[in-house]
């Protein structure tokens, strides 16, 4: 049997768990708190009632969330001018995905509750990710390892001056 190890993973697997550990608080709630660490938490753009946000542990280079600044955990109930506002900047997101990485597609969507695959169940967040044909290969599928071309910092330095 081949392996391939891969240490950075820990950070990703430490971070899940510290996530479920009771009492762990919200890191979405966490993160735009303080707009003087925007940079440090790879926060690109806030709204009046969301923000965008790089996400931690991409599935591909670009991968964007949009998170409401009120901690909500149901779609269903969250305000209908902030989910407007969530769609307006899921354009402005595509818009700059597009002109940083020319991508051939995207993915965009929401993972509500912990069975639907949330790693942050009580705090609804939209994702979008640019795709290209041919992206993924065996490493993601038998590996279960992601292959990422650049760092955050790039791709926060890359989309930050878009918006």
């Amino acid at each position: 049997m081949e392996r391939l190890w891969s240490p950075w993973r820990h950070a990703y697997i430490a971070a899940v768990g510290a996530d479920m550990a009771e009492g762990a608080g919200c890191i979405l709630c966490e993160v735009h708190k303080n707009p003087a660490d925007d940079e440090k938490n790879f926060l690109v753009h806030r709204a009046e009632s969301n923000f965008v946000i790089l996400n931690l542990y991409p599935y591909i280079s670009g991968h964007m969330m949009i998170a409401p600044y009120e901690h909500l955990g149901e779609f269903d109930s969250a305000p209908k001018e902030m989910t407007a506002e969530m769609m307006d900047l899921a354009k402005r997101c595509q818009a700059a995905l597009r002109e940083v990485y020319h991508p051939h597609g995207f993915n965009l969507g929401m993972n509500l509750g912990r069975a639907a695959g949330a790693g942050i169940p009580d705090h609804i967040h939209l994702h979008i990710m640019p795709r290209w044909t041919g992206d993924t290969n065996f490493i993601s599928t038998v590996g279960e390892t992601r292959v990422l071309s650049e760092d955050l910092a790039t791709t926060y330095k890359k989309l930050r001056e878009k918006f």
